[in-house]
């Protein structure tokens, strides 16, 4: 299935490494996918005392690769998506994981912030995922209820309470007893994935796979 946004994704921009922007069909040249080699750790944590059972991360966030990141959510490159998506799709035990469970989804961004930005960085990430792993299945489950304040702008303390109630199901019918796997870009305290956990759990959700590009 092609989705749109790729396609105009495809029109606008040619494949090139979201790193060092060189023209790359595989959208991760070798030079990059050696110097991150270095850097990237594939982290599988079993939470407890969470609403998600696993959580699987990338790399810390720090140094060049929170550079990146950041150059993707608010540096207008959606394309970026690509080169990340294959970051994960190259770790054959990830992607083994990945495929035992049913639904993979994002964590949704308030439809106002979505029309300034242009795009939510976790959905294209999750639906390229999906495109290229097979057994799940994309779907989107949650929405924003309320644009609250950026997270990375309050402390610690303050960010649980900022998420509560902010996420709501969309789509209930298809959740319960699902595996699910819920896609972020970055995970700091972990109030953001584990309200989100707590409100697909609570509309029956069986087990849920947190997985983040760095922590």
């Amino acid at each position: 299935m092609i989705y749109i946004l790729d396609f105009l994704l495809s029109l606008i921009y040619p494949n090139v490494c979201g790193f060092c922007g060189k023209i790359n069909q595989n959208s991760l040249c070798e030079d990059c996918e050696k110097k991150l080699d270095e850097k990237l750790i594939y982290k599988i944590d079993k939470k407890e005392n969470k609403n998600f059972e696993k959580h699987i991360y990338l790399a810390r966030y720090e140094g060049e690769f929170r550079k990146e990141i950041l150059n993707y959510k608010f540096a207008d490159k959606p394309y970026m998506y690509k080169t990340f998506s294959k970051l994960i799709l190259k770790n054959e035990k990830i992607c083994e994981i990945i495929k035992s469970y049913d639904i993979i989804t994002e964590v949704p961004i308030h439809k106002k912030r979505k029309k300034e930005r242009g795009y939510n960085q976790s959905e294209l990430i999750s639906k390229e995922i999906a495109k290229n792993i097979e057994n799940i299945k994309h779907q989107k489950l949650l929405v924003k209820a309320r644009n609250n304040k950026h997270q990375s702008i309050l402390k610690k303390e303050e960010r649980q309470e900022n998420v509560k109630n902010a996420y709501e199901v969309q789509n209930r019918q298809i959740i319960k007893e699902k595996r699910i796997v819920l896609f972020d870009d970055i995970y700091t305290t972990g109030d953001t994935t584990n309200e989100c956990s707590y409100v697909l759990k609570q509309n029956g959700a069986r087990e849920i796979l947190v997985l983040t590009l760095a922590r």
